[in-house]
Order: C-alpha cells, then sequence, then structure tokens
C-alpha cells in the first residue's frame, strides 16, 4: 500500500522540486512508502532518487492531458496521501482527487507569494491563480505555505485559516556539507582570488538579476570584485546583453545550472538574491547553510523571516540599486559570525520539515497509516 504519493510535473532544477524531493527522501527514510507520480519523467534530479522511491510516469507532453492518468492511479492505488507542489499542479491534483471520488487525502503546497506573482504577471493564467486558488484550494485537506508571509498571502486571498499551515522548506539535509567541500573547476574561485559574489536562480522576471549587474557594477566602481550567476532562463540574453551595455563582460560569468550550487556558495563572499518577490528563498538558507553571508531584497515572506528581519543578513528595498551595492560593500567588508549563520540554518532541516508533516498526517483518519506511524515510534 502506499502512504504518500508527490505529485510533479517533471523533476526540473527547480526550487520546489528539490524540496519535493527532499520530502520524498525523508518519509522513504521513516519507513513510509512512497511514489512520485510524474507527467513526464525528466528533469535534473532524477539521478538523485533513492531506490526505494517507486517513480510512475505518465509520459505526457502536458499537465491537463495527465488526469484520466493521475484518476486511473488513485483508483488503482489509493494512497493514503497526495501532495503537490506548484499552483498548476496543485489544481490537476485536486480536480482528480474529486473525479475519482477516492479518500486519498490531499495537501497542496504554496511555494510562492501568490497575489505578488500576479500582479507581475504578463500571462493571464497567473493573473488568474489567485482567484482560481480561492475557488479550488478549499478541497484540499490541507494547505501548506512555505513562510508566514504565503500563509498571509493565502489569508488575504479568502483561504480558510484552519486549512493553512506553515511548514518552512526542507533544505539542510546531511549531504549538503559534504557536497560544500566538493572543488570547483573555475578559476574565480581559487585561493587568492578576488572576492566572488555570487547569484543563484532561474534567469525570470522574479529573480531580477538585471538588479543584481546594475548593483554589481556599482560595487564594481570601488572594490576588485567578480560576479557569477547559477542558473538558466529566458532573460538570458537579455542579461548579457545588460552586462555588455555596462562594460563588466570581463567581470561577470554566467555559469549556467550546475548540479552542486553549494561548492560556489560555500567559496563566495556573498550571496545576493535580487528577487522582486519570493515565497521562501531556498537559496538564502543554502548560503547560511555553509557560513555565507547574504544579502538580499525584502520582498516580503520568506528572506525576512529566515533572515530574522536583519539579524542574519542585509535585507534592502526591491528595486532599490545603490542600497544593494552598499549592504555588497559593507557585508564584504564586515563579514557576519560563519558559526552564527550556521547555526540559524538549523531551523530549516530536513527533520525539522518532516516532523512538521508528521504532525499534519496525524490527522489523517486511516488505521493502517496510524499503525505504522506507531511502529515507527517503537
Amino acid at each position: 500500500m502506499t502512504d504518500l504519493a508527490i505529485f510533479l510535473m517533471d523533476l526540473g532544477g527547480g526550487g520546489a522540486e528539490r524540496v519535493m524531493l527532499n520530502l520524498a527522501r525523508g518519509f522513504s527514510e521513516k519507513g513510509l512508502a512512497v511514489d512520485l507520480v510524474l507527467v513526464q519523467t525528466e528533469g535534473v534530479y532524477l539521478t538523485q532518487l533513492p531506490p526505494q522511491i517507486r517513480v510512475v510516469e505518465f509520459k505526457k507532453s502536458r499537465l491537463m492531458a495527465s488526469i484520466p492518468d493521475l484518476v486511473r492511479y488513485l483508483r488503482q492505488t489509493q494512497p493514503t496521501v497526495l501532495m503537490s507542489a506548484l499552483e498548476d499542479t496543485n489544481f490537476v491534483a485536486l480536480w482528480a482527487k474529486k473525479l475519482a471520488g477516492v479518500a486519498t487525502q490531499v495537501i497542496v503546497t504554496v511555494h510562492n507569494h501568490l497575489s505578488n506573482e500576479a500582479k507581475y504577471a504578463t500571462q493571464l493564467k497567473r493573473q488568474l491563480t489567485p482567484h482560481l486558488v480561492k475557488l479550488f484550494y478549499p478541497w484540499a485537506d490541507n494547505v501548506v505555505a512555505v513562510s508566514q508571509g504565503v500563509a498571509d498571502d493565502l489569508l488575504d486571498l479568502g483561504l480558510p485559516a484552519h486549512k493553512i499551515n506553515v511548514v518552512y522548506n526542507p533544505i539542510v539535509t546531511s549531504e549538503l556539507a559534504e557536497k560544500a567541500q566538493e572543488p570547483v573547476a573555475h578559476p574565480w574561485f581559487l585561493n587568492e582570488q578576488p572576492p566572488v559574489i555570487l547569484g543563484i536562480g532561474r534567469l525570470t522576471k522574479q529573480k531580477n538579476f538585471s538588479m543584481l549587474i546594475r548593483a554589481f557594477g556599482q560595487v564594481r566602481e570601488h572594490y576588485p570584485v567578480r560576479l557569477a550567476i547559477l542558473g538558466e532562463g529566458e532573460e538570458q540574453a537579455e542579461l548579457k546583453a545588460l552586462v555588455n551595455q555596462l562594460n563588466l563582460s570581463e567581470h561577470v560569468a554566467f555559469l549556467g545550472f550546475v548540479d552542486n550550487p553549494y561548492a560556489y556558495l560555500a567559496r563566495a563572499a556573498v550571496l545576493v538574491l535580487s528577487s522582486l518577490w519570493e515565497g521562501f528563498g531556498n537559496v538564502i538558507v543554502e548560503a547560511i547553510a555553509v557560513g555565507t553571508p547574504v544579502v538580499s531584497t525584502n520582498c516580503r515572506s520568506g528572506p525576512a523571516e529566515i533572515l530574522n528581519h536583519g539579524e542574519y543578513g542585509s535585507l534592502v528595498s526591491v528595486e532599490n540599486i545603490k542600497e544593494m551595492a552598499d549592504a555588497i560593500v559593507a557585508t564584504i567588508q564586515s563579514v557576519p559570525d560563519q558559526a552564527m549563520l550556521k547555526q540559524r540554518s538549523q531551523e530549516f532541516t530536513l527533520e525539522k520539515a518532516v516532523e512538521r508533516y508528521e504532525a499534519l498526517l496525524e490527522t489523517v483518519n486511516e488505521p493502517s497509516f496510524a499503525l505504522r506511524r506507531q511502529v515507527q515510534r517503537s
């Protein structure tokens, strides 16, 4: 019997996919039978799947086309809990459960500040998402927000408070510290090189890398620093053009997606998150977990919560380039205590997240599920 099914489009290199993979591993290690249900068996994280997790693949090119497959899976397998992430996938999970007519309980997880996402969106679908959330998310047995800011936004959208729970993302795992020690081939990260400012994320409007590049340009006027950006996305050509326009080509490197960002983080002088909005901010936790200081926009939700409103890193106004440049300089000149940063990161471990989810699963009225949990504790 499947205790937990996790439904995703694929295992692409996004933060939500990594979070769900971590949770799948965490629950599997607790002794639960976990299925990973994928619309497409693709993505950079496929190689990181533990062998004890069963992969169910629908082989569909579009998410909506997978609804009949998910309905069939729910009727045949009847997992105790179905968990999903990201709004489009969440909607499909809720509709499929309704159509299947099974007792499976559905937990949808919300990884972004949906009102801000709609505010900046150019796609009609994203502009309408808050309205669809208000309409369909009450069907869920639980709605998990990845930060209190996301939870507050869901409340403002009209979701009932008793449905919403806050569970911070499981970022710190046993492998993180090990991977941070691995070598980095890029010459900028060798010893006795100028400080490297690091940006990580998809090259999209949300991440606002143009702000980071412009702030870096101001820092570069006074200090011999370099900027490395890890990630891929639709704005790559535009961002490279901006770098050329500012005559920064020799000092900025676009390194694409890397399997092990932790090794780069451990050798960076500062991690900068320039986002217009965030639900959580996984990369901030990854940075402090290896002792690297952080400068982040105060874009509501996760970053301020992770950094405890400036106690563990600098928060600057969204789109304020000079403020960001000044914060980068101040951070490089006065490095925070690494031990303090690493201690803070322990609030965001896989173990703590699994414990929080287990508390939600305690409400599942399934005798075999309850018995399994009792056996695990004994």
